[in-house]
């Protein structure tokens, strides 16, 4: 569908409205959009017979972006499409240009262990933040609080590596900004061994709370082919009970190496791909990016320690020309599937098109799908399950 279809059949939708329905505006302020989207509903007194989003508002311009500077000059653009998930931007798309030339295999093991180590500990900070951020929106306080708390110390260690709290430019081309600062792998298992105890607290406090749970069981309920067809990924998609994560999928950097699981959602409290389900994935989901940080640590650790040659900026050409060719890389991000379709002409170190595959976008695109005929007030649960970032929404 174009553009003009899309207009075309949202006039429809609008001139369609009866007298006996009304047409409100959530957002672009809303506090429960989750930043500016707006979404336009067509309610019968409490029940929403139609939502319609309205995106546009915070347009980056990324893919422009990448087709005028060269791929080292690009990376910090891809921090700032999902800028809670920053590491995971621009490890997926420094793994694809790395598969371009060829040098993928030629990366140290310890580069990888650290782009690993840092990735999962910025997957942990944005689903903290969906959480504290999705109970909030239902009503409980405390758990928003105490997930920003245990949040900024992930905050200040990726900070300690990097010298930036949110947009860190620390993964490059062929390795590092820096390698890990002294004293670094220490204080992961000192946040492990803090922070365990704390999520078996935020459970008690909102897993299990019998409110919580009312609003968030059978509520939104996504089928699996339904989340399939709209090309969902990630959270979303494992909500609906399927196990697919790239991370095992593909196999990419160090993760072969690791054991981990990948959650998925059971319908424990409702029925399978509800907003609980997709709550909970994410619960479970923090539980195993702790235990990749601390087998990444052990072999950082052991095997793979800190030398006084050890160098984690590659030896690049001064240009980073790839050849001709059309190439597409995907990583598993906080809220799925990131890919980055690249055509290289072979000429320049400009790539010629970058294309960014959001999850966001996709997970977003089934919201009215999912939200007939349910009530304004659980339309705000469906919103916040889907944890959707609007920095790579517009890109």
């Amino acid at each position: 569908m174009n553009y003009a279809e899309g207009l075309e059949n949202y006039r429809k939708k609008i001139a369609s409205v009866n007298a006996d329905e009304m047409v409100l505006n959530m957002g672009p302020q809303h506090p429960s959009t989750h930043g500016v989207l707006r979404l336009e509903l067509i309610t019968d007194g409490e029940i929403v017979r139609e939502v319609i989003p309205h995106m546009g508002y915070l347009h980056r311009c990324f893919e422009k972006h990448a087709e005028r500077l060269t791929y080292q000059q690009t990376i910090p653009f891809t921090d700032r499409m999902d800028y809670l998930a920053s590491m995971n931007n621009s490890h997926a798309f420094v793994m694809g240009v790395e598969r371009m030339m060829g040098i993928d295999t030629e990366i140290p093991k310890r580069v990888e262990y650290i782009r690993v180590l840092v990735c999962e500990m910025n997957r942990i900070a944005s689903h903290l933040i969906a959480i504290g951020t999705y109970g909030i929106d239902i009503g409980a306080f405390t758990p928003f609080l105490w997930c920003f708390r245990d949040r900024e110390h992930i905050m200040g260690m990726l900070e300690w590596a990097s010298g930036s709290r949110m947009l860190y430019n620390y993964i490059w081309v062929g390795g590092l900004f820096y390698d890990l600062p002294v004293g670094f792998e220490e204080r992961c298992l000192e946040f492990i061994r803090y922070f365990k105890p704390k999520m078996v607290e935020l459970n008690q406090l909102l897993t299990d709370n019998q409110i919580f749970i009312k609003r968030t069981a059978n509520v939104g309920i996504l089928p699996l082919d339904v989340a399939i067809n709209y090309g969902c990924s990630g959270p979303m998609l494992r909500g609906s009970g399927l196990k697919y994560d790239l991370r095992r999928i593909d196999g990419y950097s160090a993760y072969p190496e690791l054991d981990f699981d990948v959650p998925v959602g059971t319908g424990l409290m409702g029925a399978v791909g509800d907003c609980w389900d997709r709550y909970k994935v994410r619960v479970d989901e923090i539980e195993e990016s702790l235990k990749i940080m601390e087998q990444c640590v052990a072999r950082l650790q052991k095997e793979l320690k800190r030398t006084p040659d050890f160098d984690p900026r590659a030896k690049l050409p001064r240009k980073i020309t790839p050849k001709p060719q059309d190439f597409y890389m995907r990583a598993e991000n906080p809220r799925g599937e990131l890919g980055f379709y690249f055509i290289a002409d072979g000429k320049t170190e400009i790539p010629f098109r970058v294309k960014s595959r959001a999850p966001s976008f996709c997970n977003l695109s089934v919201l009215s799908e999912i939200s007939k005929g349910v009530l304004i007030a659980d339309l705000v649960a469906i919103v916040g399950s889907i944890d959707f970032m609007l920095g790579e929404v517009d890109r």
